[in-house]
């Protein structure tokens, strides 16, 4: 577990998988997730098999926001090429944490 920021205020503890095997299963399999779930690297997501709908938030290198998507269960996200790594939260979380584009992440 690490400690998510925004803007350098911490706002949760949130899983982190950086192995391939971890980053495929992902949120696959659960019924929900307390907080959240950080795909390092990562610059793409997909929905399909998922029992919930989720934010994805796509981060810069530098921990810059490029965008936040919500995706429904059995979707195909569209690929953020300048995205490092992603932040899977369930719906409607990453507007309750003030995470949005041009927002700086962290992760301690």
């Amino acid at each position: 577990m690490k400690t998510l920021s925004v803007d350098g205020v911490p706002v949760a503890q949130v899983e982190v998988a950086v192995s391939y095997a971890a980053r495929s299963k992902g949120l696959l399999g659960r019924d929900g997730i307390a907080t959240g779930l950080v795909l390092r690297p990562g610059s793409s997501v997909h929905t399909f098999g998922m029992r919930f709908a989720i934010d994805v938030v796509y981060v810069r290198r530098d921990g810059r926001v490029l965008a936040v998507a919500p995706m429904r269960p059995h979707r195909l996200g569209r690929p953020r090429l300048r995205s490092a790594w992603i932040l899977e939260t369930e719906a409607g979380r990453a507007a309750a944490w003030g995470i949005v584009p041009g927002r700086e992440l962290g992760l301690a």
